[in-house]
């Protein structure tokens, strides 16, 4: 049976930081914005893996291939594409609802690439 409209529950930031921010973690904060807005700001700890790039048929990075993954990116958008593309090559994937923006005004901290204080572009 295939089921054509599959509704994965979302987390909402405070859950993803808690799935990811434990020690180890429960899983990966994958971020699937582009290379600019990595650049900006994202989460401290997180994985980058442009939404474009795993469309393409990129691999994922092989720090978080066979762990589940925490998917976000600026507003919820392109996560949600990304957790159905990941969760259909068999990945454990859910995603951000709010993405980033929700991250920031969280206050949850966000870096740039040199680890200074980053924005949400």
């Amino acid at each position: 049976m295939f089921l054509v409209n599959r509704k994965t529950p979302r987390l909402t930031v405070a859950e993803a930081r808690t799935r990811t921010g434990g020690d180890p973690p429960e899983a990966v904060l994958l971020d699937v914005r582009e290379k600019p807005e990595w650049r900006a700001g994202h989460a401290p700890d997180a994985v980058h893996a442009p939404m474009t790039a795993l469309a393409a048929g990129a691999s994922l990075p092989a720090a978080v291939r066979g762990r589940a993954l925490v998917v976000i990116c600026r507003s919820g958008h392109r996560s949600q594409q990304a957790e159905r593309l990941l969760a259909g090559q068999g990945a454990d994937a859910v995603d951000v609802e709010g993405g980033m923006n929700a991250w920031a005004a969280a206050g949850y901290p966000v870096v740039d690439e040199r680890g200074n204080s980053g924005s949400i572009a």
